[in-house]
């Protein structure tokens, strides 16, 4: 069974026995895998939601699991966080001011989430929020040059040291305009990440016009529309992004690159890009 990882060891990660075949020789040896727990997010006694998390930096995941999702509006909304973790699971207990939970009842949403999953739980299409309101300081993302989105990437895995432990993690870093990267935060879903950095950046007080997220997995519309409501200007991606999250990005006026390695990136999405995914698609299967 995988141990524990000993104080000297990453915290998130698990000694584990295996047995490593080397051109065809099995051989007796030790790794370490990341660690993944169900980890419920109690708001005012009602537990909303169940993850499946890296149990490491729980309380800004929470945090910004409520602002990212909408529970609440800001971190003054937020009294008090505990978080309790136990061998099998861990639970982040939450007391928020009571319009947000009473708007929170409202939504009657239940989330039992897998790690690679944002919207479990949704009980109707029509819950889903795909029309995010305009970022205010979007065109701010524009004076964000190549040379920065560059530097941020090839850093970046110098930061991720349960990847490099483990190769199991997602990462989503905060970067200044410059490119360097500044905060990092880990977990086995990329969208895990993404709420414990947000987190961070709110309990600190960042200003989302000093930076923007680099994340080291694909766009999902789920990632994209979290950065929406934390008003987050700018989003580079390793990989690819779906339609929805271009559309969703375009709608926000976020600036989304993808498949960002080296100096090289796709721009999907800027502050005045237009026609969305859907009708650009449409357009190229008439003209075929």
């Amino acid at each position: 069974m995988p141990q524990r990882s000993a104080p000297t060891e990453p915290a998130g990660s698990l000694a584990c026995p295996v047995v490593r075949y080397r051109s065809g020789t099995p051989l007796p040896d030790s790794d370490h895998v990341v660690e993944e727990l169900p980890v419920a997010l109690v708001f005012n006694g009602i537990s909303h939601a169940v993850m499946m998390a890296t149990p490491i930096d729980l309380e800004a995941f929470a945090l910004g699991f409520a602002l990212s999702e909408g529970i609440v509006d800001g971190v003054s909304d937020v009294f008090d966080i505990e978080t309790i973790v136990r061998s099998d699971s861990a639970e982040v207990q939450l007391t928020v001011s009571q319009q947000a939970f009473m708007a929170l009842k409202g939504k009657r949403r239940a989330l039992a989430g897998r790690s690679g999953c944002g919207v479990c739980g949704i009980e109707s299409v029509e819950l889903l929020d795909l029309h995010p309101a305009r970022i205010g300081h979007a065109g701010i993302a524009n004076d964000i040059g190549p040379a920065a989105v560059e530097r941020a990437v090839r850093e970046l895995p110098a930061h991720q040291q349960l990847m490099r432990e483990t190769g199991g993690t997602h990462a989503a870093a905060w970067c200044a305009r410059e490119g360097d990267v500044l905060h990092v935060f880990e977990d086995v879903g990329r969208h895990n990440a993404l709420d414990k950095l947000i987190g961070h950046l709110a309990r600190r007080r960042v200003d989302a016009r000093t930076g923007f997220v680099v994340l080291s997995s694909r766009a999902s519309y789920e990632l994209v529309r979290k950065a929406a409501r934390v008003h987050i200007p700018m989003m580079a991606t390793i990989s690819a992004p779906t339609s929805l999250a271009i559309d969703v990005a375009r709608q926000a006026g976020i600036r989304l690159l993808g498949f960002s390695r080296g100096s090289d990136f796709v721009e999907y999405a800027r502050p005045g890009m237009e026609p969305s995914p859907a009708t650009a698609c449409a357009d190229a299967r008439s003209a075929a």
